[in-house]
Formats: structure tokens, C-alpha cells, sequence
């Protein structure tokens, strides 16, 4: 990892404010919105994906509250920190990622309280040690508000974690959901002495069953006022990275608008309002550290979680995208245990808001290329196996395509649909009835979104139903200098395979999803539905030796 020296600090994997201010690195400076939220007063929630800058908002609150004004120097906030809302008071600041979730609810509970009295011991008071978990919290908050004679501050941070834990074990997630909800609850019973209340998590999934008793919490998470509060607009990116992209650019041999376009597709495109489209941060940051492109926000998850997620579910990757929501559903998505898999992968950031022509409505899709490519990843290591497997395949179809060997190209497609469970093949043909209206079936929509995933995976540039002037192809795969325009059809029953390849190839020539290429690599195949392979082929390209 380099770094030109004249160029200020990226402060990767840091996340609290005052390190940041006081090692001189790069912040994109969010505390307008800050003040604003100060400004109003009250208690909110704001949920944002994970490595979306929700730790440095609340540290930075609680810079703010604690008086550290020479940490906001030639900030948006800096004029307002004399103004009374604005004045030191105590902040009661809890980061729940710390509470111990991997030895039972007993421990869980005296985790909890143990966070509690450590934040106790920085404000200097003495807590009943006898207390409950649950009044631990409300204790300190009385106890800090007379000692200071002014109302606190409150800050949560990830307060979901601890129940998020226990996410696919219904039984311990509902108890921890009731502990948790006896804690939180102490804010409200404390409210006439606290000032100032912000709270984040990952989901929205127990906001309404852990703050069931708490009926004053604002939800800012998807207003259109703090759309740009965690995350970087494109305006910030050209703004306070300028000489990081002329550096990266110069370091990539490409032009600077060429890079922009580039990290804009792989890096941009998180969407949490239906209107601000954001950079993720922590991609950002590494991505201008490391001068080259890498799937740096999904390798630094989960992975395996949400790959056996898809795997148990049955799901693919296509499934979701385009998918029409309200804004109720953006808004309340459910409770985790309940939560359909467009709500678990909106609020855990696999899938952001689009826009729609109608007030009130929103479309689903994958943020970026960054997450699509790597859920198609995940979902071909559930096909191979593991990862190692279905990496070794996506070389081969890239060395296929790469060299016009279309008879390899079949054989490895061939091998994916081998793959493909049986359960998936039932479920398909379950389903073919409940869309009968559209132009695909199920089951045909299930090979093209297994092909689009596999070819997406090896981190190749896919366009699927592409528009020309005269209809649509399926798919045009880039590889590298080379173009595929490729035509699929479904044999059923006695239908004549190599007749439905060659009209399928005509279709190319007559609708011209060509034309727009040079020397594009053309494709037709028919896919047999009673074999599940391709039972024919046509191409443009000279059989390989």
C-alpha cells in the first residue's frame, strides 16, 4: 500500500473523530448535518450497511458534546459551538459491537452492564453495584444529568449487534431481543434528563420490537435531508480526493474522466433516500490507498454468512433487481426473523433504492458493480463448492471467450447447469405458473440468471436483455478487446433443437444486436429443458482445432 507523501492521510479503519482530526487525515467534513440534527434536538435512529461511517457520526457527536472545539477548526460546525444547544454536557456514549454474545444470555446481560459501569468510570461516578442489568442505564443517565445539572447526551452505536448475533437462531434472538429491549428502555424512562439522543445500527429488522416502548424515536434513516450524512456524494469525490484521483489515474495509465467512470461504477450507487447516490466509504478509502479495484467492502464482511443465506434460501442473484417496493417497505422492513430476502439484503446493503416515475415508489437493485460481482461470486462458490473451484471455472470461460472457443464456452456452460441443485429445478418449475404473464418462465429465467452470475463472478462485463434499435439480446459479454452477442432459447418437449438454434442465430443478423460491435463473436444456443443442457449450437466463429 503507498501513499504520496504531499497527499493528506486516508484514515483507513479508523473510526473515531478525534484520532482522525488530530492525525491530520483526509475527512470529508458531515458535521452540517450534525448541526442541524442538534438544532431540532431529540431522539433518532439512522441506519446505514456496515463500514458506512455510522462510528465516526457518533464519535463525532460526542467530540461535539464534550467540548473538543479545536478538533472542528475550518469545519461546517465550528461557528455554532459556543451556541447553547451546542455546550459541553455528559455524554453517555455505548458501543453495542462490544457487548459478549458467545458464552449465553447470562453473560450477555452482564456484558451489557459492564459497558455501562465503564462508562460510568469516565464520567467519575460510583453506580449501585447491586442494580439490574436492566436500570444500570437509566441509573447513569439520572446520576450524570444532577452531577453535571444539565440534561446528556445519549449515543448507540450498532444497537442491533447483539440480537443480529443470534440471527438464524429464532429461540435465543427472541430472548435477547426482550433483554435488549429492557435496556433501551431505560432511555425513555430517563428522558427528562437527556438533551440529545442519536442511535444507529445495520437494520431497521428490531427497531419496532427493541424500541417497542419508545414512541419518541425519530427516524432519519431514510429522509432525503440526511441522504449524504454517512457516505461521499460525487461532488465530495471530486472535491476532497482531486489529487487522489489525479495520482491514481497518472498510477492506472488512464485518463482522469476515464478513472471517474470507473470508480463510479464500481464504487458509487449506494442509495438509502431514493434520491443520493453515494460512494461507500471504506471502498473509497482503500481503493485510493491501494490504486486498484478490489471488492474491498464485501471481502471485509460476512462473506460465508450470506453465501449460505442464498444457498438455504434457494435464491439467485437476478431475482431481486428491478423488484418495485413502497416507501413503507423502505421504511419498515420487518423484523429479522421474519424478513423476506429483499428486506434482509435492503437493510444489510446488498441492495440499495432506485428511484421510480411514481411518488411513493422505489425499485431494488445491487448498489454497485463492486456487490454485484461479488454476490455472483458467492453464488457460483455455493454451485462449485467453494470458492477455489468456481474461481478455476471463471478462468476457463475467460480463456474460452478470450480465444473464440465457442465449443469450450458450451462445454463449460454445460458444466454450471450440471450444477444447478434439483431443489432449484423444482422450485423453478413450481413457480412457471405464477408468471405466466411475462415473456420468460421461471425456469428459463433460472438458467439466463445462473449464466449471468457465473459470467458476472469471473469479473466479466455482462449486459443482459440489451436494447438495439430492433429488439433485445440476452446477453452481451465483454471480455477484454473481445465482444459475445449471445441469443438463448428453452426446448420443451419435442421441439427441434437445432431449428430453434438457427432461428435463434438469425434473430442476432435480423434484429441486429450486432452491429454495434466490431468482429463481435456471435452465439446461439438452445437449452434442452428435460436434459437441463444445451441440446444445440450455432456461432459465426471457425470450429477450434
Amino acid at each position: 500500500m503507498s501513499q504520496s507523501v504531499n497527499l493528506p492521510n486516508l484514515p483507513i479503519g479508523i473510526q473515531t473523530f478525534a484520532k482522525l482530526r488530530r492525525n491530520g487525515d483526509l475527512y470529508v467534513d458531515k458535521t452540517a448535518y450534525l448541526a442541524r440534527l442538534i438544532d431540532a434536538g431529540g431522539v433518532y435512529f439512522f441506519s446505514r450497511p456496515r463500514r458506512f461511517g455510522k462510528s465516526l457520526t457518533v464519535t463525532t457527536l460526542d467530540a461535539i458534546f464534550s467540548g473538543q472545539k479545536e478538533l472542528f477548526k475550518d469545519l461546517a460546525i465550528e461557528s455554532r459551538l459556543d451556541d447553547e444547544r451546542f455546550t459541553a454536557r455528559p455524554v453517555i456514549r455505548l458501543d453495542m459491537s462490544m457487548v459478549a454474545t458467545d458464552s449465553g444470555i447470562e453473560a450477555l446481560k452482564q456484558s451489557l452492564a459492564r459497558i455501562t459501569w465503564e462508562r460510568a468510570d469516565i464520567l467519575g461516578l460510583r453506580l449501585d453495584p447491586d442494580l439490574p442489568h436492566s436500570a444500570i442505564l437509566r441509573n447513569l443517565i439520572q446520576a450524570s444529568s444532577r452531577q453535571a445539572g444539565r440534561p446528556v447526551t445519549v449515543l448507540i452505536d450498532e444497537y442491533d449487534k447483539p440480537y443480529l448475533d443470534f440471527f438464524d437462531q429464532p429461540n435465543t434472538a427472541g430472548k435477547v431481543r426482550e433483554i435488549m429491549r429492557n435496556y433501551y428502555t431505560q432511555i425513555k424512562a430517563a428522558d427528562e434528563y437527556i438533551g440529545f439522543v442519536f442511535i444507529t445500527g445495520i437494520s431497521k429488522f428490531s427497531r419496532m420490537g427493541v424500541f417497542s416502548a419508545m414512541n419518541n424515536i425519530k427516524d432519519i434513516s431514510i429522509l432525503p435531508e440526511y441522504g449524504a450524512m454517512c457516505g461521499y456524494t460525487h461532488e465530495e469525490m471530486l472535491r476532497y480526493f482531486d489529487a487522489y484521483i489525479d495520482e491514481t489515474a497518472r498510477h492506472l495509465e488512464l485518463d482522469r474522466q476515464s478513472l471517474l467512470d470507473k470508480v463510479r461504477d464500481y464504487y458509487d450507487g449506494f442509495c438509502f433516500d431514493g434520491q443520493t447516490m453515494l460512494y461507500n466509504p471504506f471502498s473509497t478509502l482503500q481503493f485510493f490507498a491501494d490504486k486498484r479495484f478490489f471488492n474491498y467492502w464485501f471481502e471485509s464482511g460476512t462473506a460465508s454468512f450470506i453465501a449460505k443465506y442464498l444457498r438455504d434460501r434457494h435464491l439467485t442473484v437476478e431475482q431481486f433487481r428491478g423488484l418495485t417496493v413502497d416507501n413503507a417497505f423502505a421504511r419498515n422492513p420487518g423484523e429479522i426473523d421474519k424478513a423476506t430476502p429483499e428486506s434482509f439484503l435492503y437493510q444489510s446493503g446488498y441492495l440499495s433504492l432506485r428511484p421510480t416515475a411514481i411518488d411513493g415508489f422505489f425499485t431494488l437493485d445491487y448498489p454497485n458493480y463492486e456487490v454485484l460481482k461479488s454476490m455472483s461470486a458467492l453464488l457460483m462458490s455455493n454451485f462449485f463448492g467453494d470458492n477455489v473451484q468456481a474461481g478455476r471455472a471463471g478462468i476457463h470461460v475467460t480463456l474460452a471467450l478470450k480465444n473464440g472457443d465457442a465449443a469450450e464456452v458450451i462445454r463449460i456452460f454445460n458444466a454450471l447447469f450440471a450444477r444447478i441443485p434439483y431443489d432449484d429445478y423444482t422450485r423453478a418449475r413450481q413457480k412457471d405458473a405464477a408468471v405466466e404473464y411475462q415473456a420468460i418462465s421461471f425456469g428459463e429465467w433460472l438458467y439466463r440468471s445462473t449464466l449471468l452470475s457465473f459470467l458476472i463472478g469471473a469479473g466479466l462485463r455482462v449486459e443482459a436483455e440489451t436494447h438495439s434499435s430492433q429488439g433485445r439480446a440476452d446477453m452481451i459479454v465483454h471480455c477484454q478487446d473481445t465482444v459475445w452477442v449471445m441469443e438463448i432459447k428453452i426446448s420443451r418437449a419435442e421441439q427441434n433443437n437445432e431449428a430453434l438454434a438457427a432461428a435463434a442465430y438469425q434473430q442476432i443478423i435480423d434484429k441486429g444486436y450486432a452491429k454495434p460491435f466490431v468482429k463481435p463473436m456471435l452465439l446461439a444456443f438452445v437449452i434442452n429443458d428435460e436434459t437441463k443442457s444445451i441440446g444445440a449450437w450455432k456461432t459465426n466463429l471457425p470450429e477450434k482445432e
